[in-house]
């Protein structure tokens, strides 16, 4: 994707600390110029098999190798690697100059009042929020009750004032498609922890980014290696924040 590629252009390289493969949360922490940081995304599993090809070829050598070698996988969608490598691009990503610490659902209930929102991604407000916003439309690949198919967003999109879209569309490869179908008058919010704080998102359509800073690395990975959930993730030693264009 032409996007990964812009995005990497502002990155230095640099080597691969630690990583983790939690079942909710990848973490992998990576030395840039000496400056250790840390990223996440969201781990995506692969079909369990008792034999044949491994899911991830490298694992247990990871560590000490260049973060060139894990972001190459940005390219091959909905794979566990692609979560490697989306939590090793995030690590890479400098912390953005201006941003602020906003709760990604009261922004989208502030900008949503009396409009259409529309939420790519079944996230845990979608109870709070529907009472919050003139009409909400919640699109899934697994729809939960009161939810709409992913077949669906041709049909949503292009008539909703604001649209929240989760960052794990770029890591199963529906952002282009979804963007396209996004009409000029709309606001798109990207969120969640698995959103890339990158500028150049800004150059795609995107308005708003609203994702994560680990603060406390040590800690979030234990949680990570642990099992833990992103509530528990957060506690950890994680701060949100939002990016405007």
């Amino acid at each position: 994707m032409k996007l990964f590629d812009e995005i990497l252009a502002t990155t230095s390289d640099g080597e691969v600390v630690d990583v983790r493969v939690g079942m909710n949360w990848t973490a992998v922490v990576v030395s840039v110029d000496g400056t250790r940081r840390c990223g996440l995304a969201a781990t995506l599993s692969g079909f369990h098999e008792h034999s044949g090809e491994p899911q991830i070829p490298q694992a247990g050598t990871l560590v000490g190798r260049s973060t060139s070698e894990l972001v190459a996988d940005l390219y091959a969608p909905d794979s566990p690697q692609m979560s490697l490598a989306m939590a090793t691009l995030n690590a890479l990503l400098p912390p953005p100059h201006v941003a602020q610490e906003q709760n990604a659902m009261q922004l989208i209930a502030t900008r949503g009042q009396g409009k259409h929102v529309a939420l790519v991604g079944h996230f845990p407000f979608v109870d709070v929020l529907r009472s919050q916003v003139g009409h909400l439309s919640v699109i899934d690949q697994h729809p939960l009750e009161g939810d709409y198919p992913a077949d669906a967003a041709p049909d949503i999109l292009p008539r909703a004032d604001f649209i929240a879209i989760t960052g794990m569309v770029l890591m199963n490869g529906t952002f282009e498609r979804l963007m396209a179908l996004r009409p000029p008058r709309a606001e798109v919010m990207l969120l969640g922890p698995s959103t890339p704080l990158s500028p150049v998102l800004f150059d795609y359509g995107v308005s708003i980014l609203a994702g994560a800073l680990i603060e406390n690395i040590d800690t979030v990975l234990r949680t990570v290696g642990q099992g833990g959930n992103f509530r528990q993730v957060h506690r950890a030693g994680v701060r949100l924040i939002t990016c405007r264009k």
